[in-house]
């Protein structure tokens, strides 16, 4: 016993239906057309109705030439009006710069002020991994070579004179501009992919973040410990502040998306997990688009004003000031309904 063929699509059957309904999609075509053009704005109170009845009129009749099995011309010319005419209808009509304008007046600081715990546990992993290594080299120097990997030091290290780690805070000043450009690109690289890591590993119960901001702690505070021991505590302090405030609230910041990443499958309330994860995604990436934003700053104020200003007070005041503008825009932004 053979299996029936497949019912070729019957050319007439085909006609007729195009016939009776072709009027609605040509007016379909046209209005979505006019969409595209300028935006659902250009479209009038009736044009706008018109799209939205003639759409499901469209969708009906895609439908139905898929059970009657009419021509394969006709059925793509429906798709494809269905397809442009659901994008017209449904996806966000918003040009790019209104977009980017509502993401930094608005979407940035409103996350923000809504990750009071996950930006707590960030800020609070780098202080005390700080706090941690200026004590463990206090105790012992060697934590230092423990801690701060070679290439990072530049033979800044316990070993290092007195007149070799002054000289490093404040050489520089008559470096050429391209090499200064060719190391603020390799200090954004570098944070960039520290931010990531730090971001990406949230997910994971927010521990390996922290840890990672932790470990970036005591980096810095085994760092600051040897020049403190040579009374090179203030100038360290400028030499950092007039990038690291930036800097290293940036890493903090990506610590605190991927913690509310991880607080959604740890403690997801009454949600499934699932449903946990992705209500927490959208404030987590406004978190680390915050966070790149801030290490490109940092990387320019890195590679270039710190190399050129040499005024310990200049150097505070520079950095202090560019983080008293980022916290004013946090708190201060987005707050009209």
């Amino acid at each position: 016993m053979t299996a029936s063929p497949i019912a070729a699509p019957d050319p007439l059957r085909s006609a007729r239906f195009r016939q009776e309904r072709e009027d609605g999609w040509r007016r379909l075509e046209t209005l979505v057309r006019k969409a595209e053009a300028g935006g659902a704005r250009a479209l009038d109170y009736d044009e706008a109705r018109d799209l939205s009845t003639l759409y499901r009129q469209a969708m009906s009749s895609l439908s139905v030439a898929r059970d009657i099995s009419l021509d394969q011309g006709l059925l793509d010319f429906l798709e494809r009006l269905c397809a442009r005419a659901y994008l017209v209808v449904y996806a966000p009509q918003e040009p790019v710069g209104q977009l980017f304008g509502r993401l930094f007046a608005r979407d940035i600081p409103r996350a923000v002020r809504s990750s009071g715990l996950p930006l707590l546990i960030g800020f609070l992993a780098m202080v005390l991994g700080g706090i941690t290594g200026f004590a463990l080299y206090a105790q012992d120097p060697a934590w230092f070579y423990t801690f701060v990997p070679g290439d990072l030091a530049g033979g800044r290290s316990p070993a290092a004179s007195t007149e070799f780690l002054r000289n490093g805070l404040y050489d520089g000043a008559g470096e050429r501009a391209d090499a200064l450009g060719t190391f603020a690109a390799i200090l954004f690289s570098h944070n960039t992919q520290v931010a990531i890591l730090t971001f990406a590993l949230g997910v994971f119960v927010t521990a390996p973040s922290f840890l990672l901001t932790f470990y970036n702690g005591l980096v810095l505070g085994a760092f600051y410990a040897v020049f403190h021991e040579r009374g090179l505590g203030f100038d360290l302090f400028a030499w950092l502040s007039i990038h690291g405030v930036t800097e290293l609230a940036a890493i903090c910041i990506a610590c605190a998306g991927g913690a509310r990443l991880g607080m959604a499958v740890v403690l997801p309330g009454d949600l499934p997990r699932p449903e946990a994860l992705r209500r927490a995604g959208r404030p987590a990436v406004m978190l680390m688009i915050l966070a790149a934003l801030m290490l490109i700053v940092a990387a320019v104020v890195e590679g270039f004003l710190r190399q050129l200003i040499t005024d310990p007070w200049l150097r505070i005041c520079i950095g202090w000031g560019l983080g008293a503008l980022w916290l004013s825009w946090l708190l201060l932004a987005g707050r009209r309904t």
